[in-house]
């Protein structure tokens, strides 16, 4: 049987999981009686932890938020996790947090046992982070803050939005998700004038406080919402834009292409439509030769005068002497 004090974290350990714990299940977690538990309850609150109690057949124990952060108690996983996602933190992934991130960083690794110690420092001698070739627009933690608490709270947002071309709308959205693809953040949500899904660079988000009111859920078209923002995000930046017949069934080529490449509408059994494009012809050509199947290109005209040219070079690279 464990002692008091190790009882007593073990037991603030199981608390601090996100659900509500009955007293006869942390008696079994702890080979201790119900008695004992309801003891340990009580000197948790004596030492300022805020433990929740709730009655009936359904009740239990449940951490409740308090006036201050109490100790965490991470596993091994949980630990490194926490690690890597600070790491993550401090590089940038979200500008402005870099360094509360390395504050917070500095102060795990310092209370760390050595087993992990060198699983952390092996983590940060062994691997890279690749620049990107264009930083991103700034997103502050403020404003992903108030874009997810809306979403969670099903809260209407009004916002004055800024459009690639400069042009300044107001916009009232029902938020559902905020999405990050590639360098930038996105939010995805119902468009209350527009009676449309729409997707928002969070950048040129500029929110109307206060949020509300409250409105009912939604059902999402097509249920993932990262492949509704690929499509849209890449499809609106593409330069060269070409609808493609692949002699192949439409199942086959889905499961050829990333979502982010295009969209597949089938023709018959043995014959479908491939609508893609890229910022240069070039890629196109590599998209499309990747396939591996035959297919038929009628425009953009760049696009086919750059594919003959691929036909002449290849066939000029295996000519025979």
């Amino acid at each position: 049987m464990l002692d008091t004090s190790a009882r007593l974290l073990r037991l603030l350990s199981l608390l601090q999981t996100p659900r509500e714990w009955p007293g006869s299940e942390l008696a079994e977690r702890l080979g201790v009686s119900g008695r004992t538990v309801r003891k340990d309850i009580d000197r948790l609150r004596e030492l300022g932890y805020p433990v929740d109690a709730s009655r009936g057949a359904t009740g239990g124990y449940r951490l409740g938020a308090g006036a201050s952060m109490p100790p965490l108690l991470l596993d091994d996983e949980e630990a490194v996790a926490v690690v890597i996602a600070l790491r993550t933190s401090a590089q940038g992934a979200v500008p402005g947090t870099e360094e509360t991130g390395l504050r917070a960083l500095a102060k795990l690794e310092q209370v760390l046992p050595s087993r992990l110690r060198r699983r952390v420092r092996a983590l940060q001698a062994y691997t890279v982070a690749v620049p990107a070739d264009r930083p991103g627009p700034t997103v502050t933690a403020e404003l992903l803050t108030t874009l997810t608490a809306a979403c969670r709270d099903r809260e209407r947002l009004r916002f004055d939005y800024r459009s690639h071309d400069g042009t300044a709308t107001r916009r009232v959205v029902e938020p559902y998700r905020a999405v990050n693809w590639g360098q930038r953040w996105y939010l995805v949500g119902w468009d209350v004038e527009r009676e449309d899904w729409r997707t928002f660079r969070a950048d040129r988000i500029t929110p109307r406080p206060p949020a509300g009111p409250r409105f009912p859920p939604r059902e999402f078209p097509g249920g993932d919402v990262a492949v509704y923002v690929s499509q849209r995000v890449s499809g609106a930046a593409w330069r060269y834009r070409a609808r493609v017949t692949v002699h192949a069934p439409a199942q086959q080529v889905v499961e050829r292409i990333n979502p982010a490449v295009g969209t597949v509408e089938p023709v018959d059994q043995h014959s479908c439509v491939l609508d893609t494009g890229a910022d240069t012809v070039e890629v196109l050509g590599v998209y499309l030769g990747m396939l591996g199947l035959d297919f038929d290109v009628t425009e953009p005209p760049e696009l086919v005068a750059h594919l003959r040219e691929l036909t002449l070079r290849y066939g000029r690279s295996t000519a025979s002497e």
